[in-house]
């Protein structure tokens, strides 16, 4: 229903984040971040558009035609959207995590190359 606003408001905060801290953006790799939760927004808007969740008219989501379906809708964001923000945040911070730790050695590994490079060379 509607369990894709959750991680477009997070991409909206994280892009606005970019687009304002450019230094802490860059140390953080914001633009992986929000890759891949735009990514993940367009994704579930074409999803709920092609089933018919969501219509170009007002109301624009379904559920909120039926007074009743509010709450099942608000349900649906704070658990399903949430677990896929989290999830989102949990792969970008492991791929941050493992960029920080490969990034030094592969260093290391091509400056232990090049001093063998000029020691070998007589």
């Amino acid at each position: 229903m509607a369990c894709f606003l959750v991680p477009m408001i997070l991409a909206i905060i994280t892009s606005t984040i970019q687009k304002t801290a450019r230094n802490t953006a860059q140390k953080l790799k914001l633009w992986l971040l929000n890759a891949l939760l735009w990514g993940g927004v367009i994704l579930l808007t074409v999803e709920h558009v092609w089933h018919g969740e969501v219509t170009p008219w007002p109301p624009y989501l379904t559920a909120m035609s039926n007074p009743a379906d509010i709450p099942i809708m608000l349900h649906e964001m704070s658990t399903i959207g949430t677990a896929m923000s989290v999830v989102t945040l949990c792969t970008w911070a492991a791929t941050l995590a493992i960029s920080n730790l490969i990034t030094p050695k592969i260093t290391a590994f091509k400056q232990m190359g090049a001093a063998n490079k000029t020691n070998t060379t007589i």
